[in-house]
């Protein structure tokens, strides 16, 4: 059996999707990037591994790894757009989210803005 020779990275963000071949043989590198498909973000992982296979000899039988990232989550919260949330917390604790004492930005400001939980306290 031959031994694999390429592996593949794949970072799925918010307006592309970005490819990075490497052949171990050659150490060449091959880049591509395409549009993400929001609605689907595998969709433009299949198209953007077909367009790069079009480019290059046939690869998918050689990969020996396939690394993937996407910043798709952290996205949808910094955006606000993901599903109704809800947080059951134990009794007497509902603020300690809201109160924040991990993290000070402006300790001495007392006119400082914080960002609006992402969960409304109820």
């Amino acid at each position: 059996m031959a031994e694999k020779t390429y592996r593949l990275g794949c970072d799925i963000g918010g307006t592309f999707t970005d490819f990075v071949l490497l052949n171990d043989e050659t150490g060449e590198i091959r880049i591509h990037k395409c549009l993400t498909t929001p609605s689907d973000p595998s969709d433009a992982v299949v198209q953007g591994i077909r367009e790069l296979e079009a480019k290059t000899s046939d690869f998918v039988a050689d990969l020996s790894e396939v690394i993937h990232g996407t910043t798709l989550v952290i996205n949808s919260i910094i955006e606000r757009k993901g599903a109704r949330t809800g947080l059951i917390t134990t009794s007497g604790f509902r603020d300690v989210l809201e109160l924040g004492r991990e993290i000070r930005y402006a300790p001495y400001d007392i006119f400082a803005e914080f960002p609006k939980p992402l969960i409304d306290r109820r």
